[in-house]
């Protein structure tokens, strides 16, 4: 069963952290409307963030990460393009050719083809990576769907509504700073998202958006030109403190968040000095990539505080 616990990204709470005042506006104007409904989505590197995270605040999107030169693809596609139809635009079927995209496929850290993600608010909450049978899938999307429907119902407030029947006041305009970071993103400039989100720091040191944001650009920019392979092998010496740092970078970003700070709370209780403040300080960055009502972070405050003290 998939897991909506965590209010989570695909890009470390970069894609909350910008979009959330505009899309919560976004969302709903699109909830009734013909983008929602579109049978099978091409989607490419340029055309990631609006296909597949801008759509998934709406709806679930099932991303098909297919190959040319996968026979199992071929298979699989038709099999996904006809259950989601089913659907009646209730989900949306993306696909993404890894030939042409491997930057989307290094991202999701996809390691066979063909793989299916179901990606909801964001976020990647389930998928698999074999052919499966059609009555198979349609058992793992109607799990999905009830997963979907059950969030909203602990949630009610994230439903999206129909044109003309939103309750109360519009939603105020995004933060121009806000959207300017959006926009860099969307470009892949990630020092201009940067110096956004710091301009609106700036003007209002308190805002989570913000913080969010700057923090989970920061962590990519850390990661970019990292080779996973690289680090895993650099962790076969216990005294390399920039491996396990960077190898919490990237559990982070793979959304395993408590063991990345655990990790880091592990190099905190056995180091000293410049080393263990180091350590700190990364792990407080990380921090700051979540949401400060996350349940992960309470738990890993206690665990730095029980190592520091």
């Amino acid at each position: 069963m998939a897991d909506f616990s965590r209010p989570g990204s695909l890009y470390g709470a970069i894609d909350l952290g910008a979009r959330k005042q505009a899309l919560e506006a976004q969302a709903r104007r699109e909830a009734a409307g013909p983008q929602a409904a579109a049978a099978v989505v091409e989607v490419t590197e340029e055309t990631f963030t609006s296909d597949v995270v801008d759509r998934s605040m709406t709806v679930p999107v099932v991303l098909d990460l297919w190959s040319p030169r996968a026979p199992g693809s071929a298979q699989l596609s038709p099999v996904l393009e006809k259950v989601v139809g089913d659907l009646g635009g209730r989900a949306v079927l993306a696909r993404v050719n890894v030939d042409a995209s491997p930057q989307i496929a290094q991202a999701l850290r996809v390691q066979a083809v063909p793989t299916v993600l179901a990606i909801f608010q964001g976020q990647a909450v389930t998928g698999f990576q074999q052919v499966l049978p059609e009555q198979e899938v349609r058992r793992w999307l109607d799990e999905l769907m009830g997963a979907v429907e059950q969030f909203y119902q602990a949630n009610p407030a994230a439903r999206p509504q129909p044109a003309g029947e939103q309750e109360g006041p519009a939603a105020p305009p995004a933060d121009p700073d806000l959207l300017a970071a959006e926009q860099a993103i969307d470009k892949g400039d990630l020092d201009a998202a940067a110096a956004a989100y710091e301009r609106l720091l700036a003007r209002s040191p308190g805002n989570e958006d913000a913080k969010m944001g700057l923090a989970g650009v920061n962590l990519i920019k850390r990661t970019e030109s990292v080779d996973p392979a690289e680090v895993q092998r650099r962790l076969a010496d216990p005294a390399d403190l920039d491996a396990q740092l960077l190898a919490a970078d990237l559990q982070m970003l793979s959304g395993a968040v408590d063991e990345a700070f655990e990790r880091v709370v592990a190099v905190v209780k056995r180091t000293s000095g410049d080393e263990r403040d180091k350590a700190r300080r990364h792990l407080l960055s990380l921090f700051d990539t979540l949401p400060g009502d996350d349940p992960s972070l309470a738990k890993a405050r206690r665990a730095l505080a029980s190592a520091l003290f």
